[in-house]
């Protein structure tokens, strides 16, 4: 069982479909960050995108295959169960409910979405809920400049500089780390599946089988 005061991870995203990209952010997450667990959530409705083409409870039973057999990873089912549209600052007022008001929450998101984190819905909210981690390329870390004004202001306040600040409060900071560059897109994934070409070595060959045996992705 992980211990109660370590920092939990929450990897929210739509999954469409879950990849080695995904699988290394979150697994880096727990070395970088001081993780003791990650949990990851699947969105049911995601607002920021079109409607995927496969359905919520399909991409949940990919990331329920891509995770099994790591103790430190588990999928938090609710955001799909809820059939209604999945906005962060709710699943995180659920949490933290579950959770309490002690331990760390940690919200882990990857640059590009963390730059456009001041349109999401009620955003400065969620600061008052979790600590928000962001990864990056190697070599190109997170520039101020390139945000929006009022993220970045937000940023330079709540920055730590390294991640036993996690440990020091239940929510309301930032931390940053550099993750293994892995060129993979879900995007990318979906476009060879459905000129049926090999998305073999990008995906977890338990993920690749339940694609196939649904016939996933594929152009009708």
């Amino acid at each position: 069982m992980p211990n109660l005061s370590e920092p939990l991870g929450l990897f929210g995203g739509t999954f469409d479909p879950v990849h080695f990209g995904h699988l290394r952010l979150a697994e880096e997450s727990i070395a970088h960050l001081g993780l003791g667990e990650v949990r990851w959530i699947p969105a049911g409705q995601p607002p920021h995108r079109g409607t995927p083409e496969v359905t919520a409870v399909q991409r949940l039973a990919m990331v329920q295959r891509a995770i099994a057999g790591n103790a430190r990873f588990s999928v938090d089912p609710a955001e799909v169960e809820a059939a209604a549209p999945s906005y962060t600052v709710q699943t995180l007022q659920r949490l933290r409910k579950e959770m309490g008001l002690e331990r760390p929450l940690v919200l882990l998101v990857g640059a590009d979405a963390f730059a456009g984190l001041s349109t999401w819905f009620q955003w400065r909210d969620l600061f008052a809920l979790a600590h928000i981690a962001v990864s990056h390329r190697p070599g190109f870390p997170v520039e101020i400049a390139s945000l929006p004004d009022e993220l970045a202001a937000e940023f330079a306040q709540r920055r730590f500089d390294d991640a036993r600040g996690l440990r020091q409060a239940a929510s309301g900071g930032i931390v940053t780390f550099a993750m293994t560059q892995l060129a993979i897109s879900a995007t990318q994934i979906r476009k060879l599946l459905a000129n049926g070409l090999s998305a073999r070595y990008l995906l977890p060959d338990s993920v690749l089988d339940y694609i196939d045996s649904h016939h996933l992705y594929k152009n009708h």
